[in-house]
């Protein structure tokens, strides 16, 4: 079931613009076919223009929705007449004539809301081990509630590590994988990192972060300590 804001000038509400609608289980609620009813549609998932006669506004009504960062999808509905005026330049995200039947207006809004869900970045997991919570929304990691003061690179590598608890990653892997290909620097800078997160992490948490002798390095989860205690020492 989809809510559905409907643009319209006709006073008959959604049975006069799509009759079949009426058979369908989403919730349906009219505005004005006006740009103002724009500001209020974040309880929308699908955006439904009434574009039978008022085609001119149609079009700049779809086309400002184009350039709005949350507007829904729109549906454009016309008449069979209007089909040769309807062009991809208006934005739209599908058309539907006025007499279209039940099945097809379900499916037409399936469609569009499994497109935009397709097309819809996930939001960033956030980390929690221990003590220590990682929110990659924010940019913030805490340690028993206080915010850890990182660099942006600090955090993207302690949210790596602690993103895959136990695996070993070498100098060059996360050189690759936190600093990115077009990185020109050497492994030292790793290491560099490294000793900064320790020293931010404090005495206490610094062994989350583990060095694996000749290797890398590794996030230890709760009770597992480094491979050998001289290892990190003797890494850096």
């Amino acid at each position: 079931m989809a809510n559905v804001l409907l643009l319209t000038a006709s006073s008959g509400g959604v049975d006069r613009v799509l009759p079949a609608f009426a058979l369908l289980p989403h919730r349906v609620r009219v505005a004005p076919l006006t740009p103002a009813a724009l500001v209020d549609t974040k309880d929308a998932d699908v955006l439904v223009l009434d574009s039978r006669t008022e085609l001119v506004a149609s079009r700049a009504l779809c086309q400002l929705t184009a350039s709005t960062i949350e507007t829904p999808p729109v549906l454009l509905v016309v008449t069979e007449g209007g089909w040769s005026v309807v062009g991809a330049n208006w934005g739209a995200a599908d058309v539907v004539v006025d007499s279209a039947g039940p099945a097809e207006i379900d499916a037409r809004i399936r469609m569009m809301l499994e497109r935009v869900a397709a097309t819809t970045p996930l939001e960033p997991e956030r980390v929690e081990t221990g003590d220590l919570v990682i929110d990659p929304s924010s940019y913030t990691a805490r340690l028993r509630g206080a915010a850890l003061d990182l660099t942006y690179k600090e955090f993207e590598l302690l949210k790596h590590l602690a993103a895959n608890p136990g695996r070993v990653f070498t100098r060059a892997q996360l050189l690759q994988e936190v600093w990115g290909y077009d990185y020109f620097g050497g492994t030292r800078t790793v290491d560099v990192h490294i000793r900064r997160l320790r020293a931010k992490l404090g005495v206490e948490h610094d062994q989350l972060i583990g060095t694996v002798r000749n290797v890398g390095y590794r996030f230890n989860t709760e009770g597992q300590l480094p491979d050998d205690p001289g290892a990190a020492d003797s890494a850096e």
